[in-house]
């Protein structure tokens, strides 16, 4: 029984200690972001030339019609474009198949809501927010942001396209309570150390592409 224990004790010291790297992790990652989100597009100040809003794609439903989540990100930006905070939108998210399309869920959306097709970029290879980040620099060139999503979202979205190169900002798209946030949030404490260690230690290897510049 000895040996048993032994072996119990290891697995729950080096469990103690994952869990607390991944706690300091969290930590550090949201220091670094927390001044950088907003909630209310009056903390954002007209800039020229104007940033571009990055939203995050999530979940679309089966009749083409984005989730609660996604349609506020949509709504916000579509705000943040009325109120002359961005010119240009670029939707990012996952198109896997034929039947599952998120982008173009997206784009229709904005485009009910009043936002000319001509000020939205379309990405369709945003199978992660690494995605998102690394191509908004790499393909469409995208030096400074204003990245829409959720705040539970935020702080590893911001630590990514800062990290990757684009100069970002990010405003908050909560207008509800949402099913299953709190396993959102629960998921997003391991995925933000998993982030962290793809920065530091295993680079990611996202889709490339040719370039499409976003002119503003």
């Amino acid at each position: 029984m000895k040996w048993f224990l032994r072996v119990f004790l290891i697995l729950i010291t080096a469990g103690l200690i994952g869990i607390l790297s991944i706690y300091l992790i969290n930590n550090r990652v949201q220091s670094q972001s927390a001044a950088k989100i907003k909630d209310s597009i009056n903390e954002i100040k007209p800039e020229t030339p104007a940033r571009v809003a990055i939203v995050l794609g999530a979940k679309v439903w089966e009749n083409g019609e984005p989730s609660d989540a996604l349609y506020d990100r949509i709504v916000t930006s579509v705000e943040l474009h009325r109120a002359g905070r961005v010119r240009k939108i670029l939707m990012s998210g996952d198109n896997p198949t034929e039947n599952y399309d998120e982008p173009t869920a997206m784009k229709a959306t904005a485009v009910r809501l009043g936002v000319p097709e001509s000020d939205i970029v379309l990405d369709f290879a945003g199978r992660r927010t690494y995605d998102t980040c690394f191509r908004a620099k790499e393909i469409f060139e995208v030096r400074r942001a204003i990245v829409v999503t959720q705040k539970f979202h935020q702080a590893r979205s911001l630590y990514l396209c800062n990290n990757l190169g684009v100069d970002s900002i990010g405003i908050t798209a909560d207008r509800r309570k949402y099913q299953g946030e709190n396993y959102w949030a629960f998921r997003e404490f391991f995925s933000t150390a998993s982030a962290w260690f793809e920065m530091n230690f295993l680079p990611f290897a996202p889709v490339g592409g040719r370039k499409e510049p976003i002119v503003q």
